[in-house]
């Protein structure tokens, strides 16, 4: 299983800059091991406010009682809060032989909520749908679309959430709204920096998802 894990740490007052430094040291140290066991996929840096240290990390589990394990083992814990969304398989998301090399630009994660506009047919739905595949595999190969997943909700409202990469805001808007499902979505879009110890370039999935096991 996949998991987006947001991690908010807020360091004591009065707590040694030393103190901290070497926390921060084992942490990164930490995070290549949890990347060669395949536990950490990536690591990003969303819009901070001042004095704000929050990360957004994408992991793989076996579940959720094997993801609080390796979150608990994470030397910053002592000081940090988690919040976990379980990620499901979404039937456009890329396979991996289909993605191209990713274009120059910054990472997004979008949230998608259906929002359908009340008397739309139910035809028009359905066609839109039918056509997002065929889209979706056109930015997959076009290195836009790097991942997709569901999140967690009612099968007939279920969110769903998408990495992307454009070369700015703007042309992430005009990315969403060429999407056939566009007019029946709420969408909520995240810019993403790079982490320091983000562990994998873009398009990374455990490698289960590919054929491969990870012992």
């Amino acid at each position: 299983m996949e998991f987006l894990v947001t991690m908010t740490t807020h360091v004591p007052a009065g707590t040694p800059a030393e103190a901290v430094d070497d926390v921060r040291a084992a942490e990164a140290a930490h995070t290549r091991v949890l990347a060669a066991q395949g536990r950490v996929l990536r690591l990003w840096r969303p819009p901070l406010a001042p004095g704000e240290w929050r990360t957004l990390g994408l992991f793989a589990a076996a579940d959720a009682i094997e993801l609080a394990a390796v979150l608990a083992s994470m030397p910053l814990k002592i000081w940090r809060s988690d919040e976990v969304s379980a990620l499901g398989a979404h039937p456009n998301d890329p396979h991996p032989a289909a993605l191209s090399a990713a274009p120059p630009g910054s990472e997004f994660l979008v949230i998608f909520t259906p929002a359908v506009p009340q008397g739309t047919r139910a035809a028009d739905v359905a066609d839109a749908a039918a056509r997002e595949s065929v889209r979706a595999a056109e930015l997959a190969r076009q290195g836009r679309l790097i991942r997709l997943w569901t999140l967690p909700g009612e099968p007939d409202a279920r969110p769903a959430l998408g990495l992307w990469r454009a070369s700015g805001a703007p042309e992430m808007q005009a990315i969403l709204e060429s999407l056939p499902q566009y007019p029946y979505l709420a969408t909520r879009t995240t810019k993403l920096t790079p982490h320091p110890s983000d562990p994998a370039a873009p398009g990374s999935r455990p490698l289960a998802a590919t054929g491969s096991r990870r012992v």
